[in-house]
């Protein structure tokens, strides 16, 4: 039995169901856009990896979120006391620190941000994708364009 090209199975279509190594919450995600994707007729099966990088960053922001919830945007920083013989006696308040989870958040949403855009899952995406595609739909060559500019018939 000859296989068909990666880009041709399944039609060409994205899959409605998410890869099995995708976690929880990407897979939801999955789940979600690709419907959304497939109605647009503008992303296509080769562009799964590029949906499975956006569902991924999706999974690494919710999962930051949780624990910016659990442990709050800043971490309280302690500097250990100890006594004449090394032993640990206390610990002295030094002040906070950023909680690296935001950080974490903060990249994440550049990345969904960036593949956003380029899947069209963004208002200003989705302007560009419709820009595009009314250039290509149009029938006139450059040549054209230039000689309608100067008002002359080709």
């Amino acid at each position: 039995m000859v296989r068909k090209a990666y880009y041709l199975q399944n039609d060409g279509h994205l899959s409605p169901s998410p890869p099995d190594y995708l976690s929880r919450y990407a897979s939801a995600c999955w789940r979600k856009i690709v419907p959304f994707l497939e109605s647009t007729e503008r992303v296509k099966r080769i562009d799964s990896g590029l949906v499975e990088m956006y569902c991924i960053n999706y999974e690494i922001f919710r999962t930051a979120y949780k624990d910016v919830l659990a442990n709050g945007i800043q971490v309280a920083m302690y500097k250990s006391l100890q006594n004449n013989e090394g032993k640990i006696v206390g610990k002295d308040f030094v002040g906070y620190r950023k909680n690296p989870a935001v950080g974490t958040m903060k990249d994440a949403v550049t990345q969904l941000n960036s593949i956003g855009m380029q899947l069209g899952l963004t208002p200003k995406g989705r302007q560009e994708l419709e820009m595009i595609a009314t250039k290509s739909e149009k029938d006139t060559s450059t040549a054209q364009e230039i000689a309608k500019f100067f008002g002359k018939d080709v």
